[in-house]
């Protein structure tokens, strides 16, 4: 640990998700040293730093006052403070307010100095026993059904391992759609309350989570790390295929689009030029 102020700028810290042992020793020296604190919910930062015994002001900067909020750290900044800003739980940014705030800091010309620590989504990813590989993280997906189900749609051909956010009261029903869009052969791996008491990671198919939901009502409660692994490989081509295919037809007849997108992707015309007939009515 270090004596004395931190440099002028904004510090990034990550906070526990839910077991105060994750705290690591730079965010807990950071979190002394700085001047002031601002944060998501000031009432749930301030019953964090009651117990870990610190005590700093407070200012709240959360996603509907983000901009104005980041104008007044910008001039405690400029003004030689040095300023750190945390979210509710894990790191700001990810899902949660912070984004803003970075780059109006950066924009600023001013420093911007990260304090890694928690993340659900590292955490859940390391307990999932997954392949190594490429992943994109989509954060939480909509909470209407069909804007879900597109969403979802669009992801579906992609040969990576898809990491979602999502919220109790919405969970059935996003691994209902994920099974429906995706098709429920495909593995997921679900984890829930991690770092905390009734922390559970369960990998199975997706046409098997309603059963494992139905098994236990607790099963619905907490937050939720979903991940599906992604398209097969020959699935993913065929929807590199398809996207060929379309754009040509907007401007050749289907025999020469398919006869083309053929050509370029190694897949049969036929089965090109019989999916746009169908697709043409």
């Amino acid at each position: 640990m270090k004596e004395g102020s931190l440099s002028p700028g904004l510090y990034v810290v990550a906070t526990p998700i839910g077991n105060l042992g994750d705290i690591t020793l730079r965010a807990l020296d950071v979190l002394k040293r700085v001047n002031c604190i601002a944060a998501e919910d000031t009432r749930v930062t301030g019953q964090l730093l009651a117990a870990l015994g610190i005590s700093k002001p407070l200012l709240s900067v959360r996603e509907h006052n983000e901009r104005r909020g980041a104008e007044k750290l910008i001039a405690k900044i400029a003004a030689g403070e040095a300023v750190a800003y945390v979210s509710d739980a894990g790191t700001p940014a990810i899902s949660d307010p912070g984004a803003v705030l970075v780059g109006a800091v950066r924009e600023a010309g001013l420093s911007v100095v990260p304090v890694p620590g928690v993340s659900a989504v590292t955490a859940a990813l390391s307990a999932a026993g997954f392949p190594p590989g490429p992943w994109l993280f989509a954060g939480f997906l909509p909470p209407k059904q069909k804007a879900r189900r597109d969403a979802i749609q669009e992801l579906k051909h992609l040969p990576l391992l898809l990491v979602f956010y999502e919220a109790p009261h919405r969970v059935r029903e996003t691994l209902a759609d994920l099974a429906g869009v995706l098709g429920g052969e495909r593995r997921v791996c679900i984890a829930r309350e991690l770092t905390k008491q009734f922390e559970e990671t369960a990998c199975m198919r997706l046409d098997e989570t309603s059963a494992w939901l139905d098994a236990s009502t607790w099963r619905e409660k907490g937050e939720f790390v979903l991940m599906i692994e992604g398209a097969a490989a020959a699935e993913a081509g065929m929807a590199e295929a398809e996207h060929i295919l379309r754009v040509l037809a907007e401007e050749l007849p289907a025999a020469q689009a398919a006869k083309i997108a053929a050509r370029l992707t190694g897949r049969k015309k036929a089965d090109l030029y019989a999916l746009l007939v169908q697709e043409q009515g």
